[in-house]
């Protein structure tokens, strides 16, 4: 069964705001791609829900702003196995 693109933005949104969920994870979650997550909740998402759209741009705000201390915890834990 296929989702309208404005109904699975808001769903997306949904779930990264509950989740605090990185776009991988929604893609992951959902079964599509990370392209689509981002499209649906960067430019749909501001149309068809504006308050909603401003929560999931806080929390993929903080994702980007921790993403490099996530990057070198997964590189800690590749060698720390060697």
């Amino acid at each position: 069964m296929k989702v309208e693109p404005e109904q699975r933005a808001a769903l997306l949104g949904e779930y990264i705001a509950e989740h605090s969920a990185t776009v991988r994870a929604a893609a992951r979650a959902f079964g599509c791609s990370k392209s689509t997550v981002h499209k649906d909740v960067s430019a749909r998402l501001r149309k068809v829900d504006p308050a909603l759209f401003r929560r999931v741009q806080a929390v993929l705000a903080r994702n980007k702003a921790e993403r490099h201390l996530r990057g070198g915890a997964a590189t800690r834990r590749k060698y720390s196995k060697k």
